[in-house]
């Protein structure tokens, strides 16, 4: 039985038009054996929790550098949980005053990036978090 690669969806929420840093990570993350789906720019909660939900991923890695990340993480976070999809795993990167980082982890988000993060630690927080041998696997 081969193992379920681990799928992200790399997301951009509201108006922020920066992705570079998106980008590199998306790219990262596949060379390092994930499936990756990036969203392009300036998506929708909705259309982020749309996604997520229609290509079944593991985690939704968010990059937001517009300082709206409270309120855009709680609309994932609250989407992906009335959708039933609170098993996926949420993470954040971008520009986060670290005031917010509890409020954030109370969110729901399992890991917070800030600048200087290097891939290498994005990648072992990914496999730290996704469990492939759970009852969710088990049962496909």
């Amino acid at each position: 039985m081969t193992e379920k690669k681990i799928r992200v969806l790399v997301a951009k929420p509201g108006l922020d038009g920066h992705d570079r840093g998106a980008k590199v990570i998306a790219y990262s993350l596949r060379d390092a054996g994930f499936e990756v789906i990036y969203s392009g720019l300036r998506q929708t909660t909705d259309s982020i929790i749309r996604a997520a939900i229609q290509e079944d991923v593991d985690v939704v890695g968010l990059s937001i550098l517009s300082g709206a990340h409270l309120t855009l993480t709680r609309r994932v976070a609250e989407g992906l949980k009335a959708q039933g999809a609170d098993e996926v795993v949420l993470l954040v990167g971008g520009v986060i005053p670290d005031e917010d980082i509890p409020t954030l982890r109370e969110i729901g988000v399992k890991e917070i990036f800030t600048s200087g993060t290097s891939v290498n630690q994005v990648v072992e927080s990914i496999k730290k978090h996704v469990h492939h041998n759970s009852p969710k696997e088990a049962g496909q």
